[in-house]
């Protein structure tokens, strides 16, 4: 049973280091504009996501701790999409942390991580199908879906 009567969209808030930095980012990463946009805050609502998504200017004085949220993750359709989406982050130039590739232990994806503006992480993902799943190596070391991106 669910604590949350019928959820319909959820909201994530974070400080960025740079908010319009951060806000032509998360446009680029979300395909879509702001929905509100200040000198405080841009606002982006993403219907298909049920996403509510804030990012509010550092105005605390403190400083950012990229630490603490280790990061955010989007799942998308399969290992395509995964490696459609590192080629796209490539060319505008996105920090990527780690290059797509599947991943066997713990739970297995096919995966690409990057770094938004202030240092986020973001996990880019797509769960495997059975089939991938039964291609699975014995020593299940990760397999890099791109040439020349292996560590």
């Amino acid at each position: 049973m669910s604590m949350i009567v019928s959820p319909t969209e959820f909201h994530l808030s974070f400080r960025v280091a740079d908010l319009q930095e951060s806000t032509a980012f998360y446009t680029a990463f979300l395909g879509v504009e702001p929905k509100d946009r200040t000198p405080r805050f841009s606002t982006f609502v993403v219907p298909h996501l049920a996403l509510n998504l804030v990012l509010l200017v550092n105005d605390s004085g403190r400083p950012l701790d990229t630490y603490s949220l280790y990061h955010i993750g989007l799942g998308v359709p399969d290992k395509a999409a995964v490696i459609e989406s590192y080629a796209r982050a490539k060319a505008q130039g996105v920090t990527i942390v780690k290059p797509p590739r599947t991943t066997w232990r713990g739970t297995p994806l096919h995966e690409l991580w990057l770094r938004d503006p202030t240092g986020y992480g973001i996990e880019v993902y797509a769960r495997l199908t059975p089939e991938e799943l039964a291609a699975m190596p014995a020593d299940q070391e990760p397999t890099y879906l791109v040439s020349g991106t292996g560590l």
